[in-house]
């Protein structure tokens, strides 16, 4: 299995998580905070836990949505992850705007920044997307 040749102890796991949401509608924010308690490695795609004992960890996720126009949102989003295969893998974040051009017609923007995975460093680009609903 390719997981544990990675050093993951298993190629499946349980997360546990506690999240809170709060909507400021006379500022047009909305907030989210979320723990995480994991051993899952880049999310669980490099499989649970470590080969050395690495065990859960408690970790960090926030967002923030900032409703800027009727149509416009500008947001962050930060999530953290354990580095249980030792290949220094860091933080993820990302900032977004989306518009929505009508009511059947979205588009959204991001720059997100993933960091190192699995010893490849500076994942990062643009996502661009167009929504079309009818």
């Amino acid at each position: 299995m390719l997981v544990r040749t990675l050093g993951a102890a298993d190629a499946s796991g349980t997360d546990f998580t506690l999240s809170a949401t709060k909507l400021f509608l006379a500022r047009s924010l909305l907030v989210n905070a979320t723990l995480r308690y994991t051993q899952a490695n880049e999310l669980g795609l490099l499989g649970f836990g470590s080969a050395t004992g690495a065990g859960y960890k408690l970790q960090f996720e926030g967002s923030l949505g900032y409703q800027i126009s009727r149509r416009a949102v500008l947001g962050a989003e930060y999530r953290s992850k354990p580095d249980n295969l030792g290949f220094g893998d860091d933080d993820w974040l990302d900032v977004f705007a989306a518009f929505a051009l009508s009511d059947h017609l979205t588009l959204a923007a991001a720059y997100v920044d993933l960091g190192s995975i699995a010893t490849i460093s500076k994942q990062r680009g643009v996502f661009l997307s167009a929504q079309l609903a009818f």
